[in-house]
């Protein structure tokens, strides 16, 4: 089974999805890049046009109730008036599957989900990581070939989503359908999926294995989900690390390629560091991040508003060739 996919939405979508059984692809990129879209028009809820290809059947030709997809929502959008069991069991009652079945299924569900015994309760009776268990339970239930996440830990606290995450985790290394699981959070695309597809302005801007968009981000917005910096200069691009950045008050002696002044506008602790982000000007607009120690944030006086000069060492510079769209 394999996912082949053209998909257009006008003035929104204009991207190509391919993967193979048991993959999970995380699909990453700014807010309004168009990932929701995507994952909406494979599910039938935003039209498109083109192909989507699914065990050779084209799911745009399909109804949305008639694709084999599972989709889960970030504000999860249970059926209030229903228990957990019976949002879980609505999907395979409605592709006509008994009563009993069903619910037998979705207590299954319930169960792998750690959350077997709360299956009588209705969604204003469970937490909000209960809730999403549900969800989810709700959308393996209808035996999916194809499992649409769109940001499942979105509005969770860090506690409850770590946790629904390790679970996810276990529960989609054993799924042998397809996965898009649409996040912002570089540790879902890190540790979950073996493809990221990076979506920028509608249009693919990067695809590749976790450890290749993670050494070579294309976009500012994925150095930033991996915590470097990217610059481009014409068709090169050139990233490095914030902890290879140095802060001066003075343009530094020399004549370093990697130097540029800006502006603080940003100080905010970083684990053992402080992370100083600074908005440049000139040959180079951006805004570059630097990770310093707290005895050199305080000597430098860095607080937002101060002018200063950033450079780096060419050999801390990771140079490569722009990737195609």
């Amino acid at each position: 089974m394999t996912l082949e996919a053209v998909l257009r939405v006008p003035g929104r979508l204009d991207v190509a999805v391919r993967a193979e059984p048991g993959t999970v692809v995380a699909v990453i990129g700014p807010n309004g890049a168009g990932k929701s879209t995507l994952v909406k028009a494979l599910a039938g809820l935003v039209a498109a046009t083109g192909h989507a290809r699914l065990d050779g059947t084209d799911l745009l030709e399909l109804d949305a109730r008639d694709r084999r997809v599972g989709m889960v929502f970030q504000d999860r959008l249970l059926f209030p008036h229903l228990s957990a069991r019976a949002n879980v069991a609505f999907g395979p009652r409605a592709r006509g599957v008994r009563r009993s079945e069903a619910e037998a299924r979705a207590d299954t569900w319930l169960e792998r989900l750690g959350i077997g015994e709360l299956a009588g309760r209705k969604p204003g009776e469970l937490s909000g990581g209960q809730a999403q268990r549900v969800s989810i339970a709700r959308a393996l239930a209808t035996e999916p070939r194809l499992l649409l996440l769109d940001e499942p830990m979105a509005g969770l606290d860090v506690g409850v989503a770590t946790a629904l995450r390790i679970e996810l985790a276990a529960h989609l290394a054993a799924y042998d359908g397809i996965t898009l699981l649409v996040t912002h959070d570089a540790i879902d695309a890190l540790t979950m999926a073996q493809q990221v597809l990076v979506i920028d302005e509608g249009g693919v801007a990067q695809q590749g294995t976790p450890a290749e968009v993670a050494q070579r981000p294309a976009t500012e917005h994925v150095a930033r989900l991996v915590g470097l910096n990217v610059i481009r200069e014409g068709t090169e691009l050139r990233s490095f690390s914030p902890t290879a950045v140095t802060v001066d008050l003075q343009e530094p002696r020399g004549s370093a390629r990697n130097l540029w002044r800006g502006t603080v506008i940003s100080v905010n602790p970083h684990g053992a560091a402080v992370r100083v982000v600074v908005r440049t000007t000139g040959s180079v607009s951006a805004d570059l991040i630097a990770d310093v120690t707290p005895a050199a944030a305080t000597e430098l006086g860095l607080v937002p508003g101060r002018v200063v000069w950033l450079s780096v060492k060419e050999t801390s510079v990771n140079a490569y060739a722009v990737p195609g769209r």
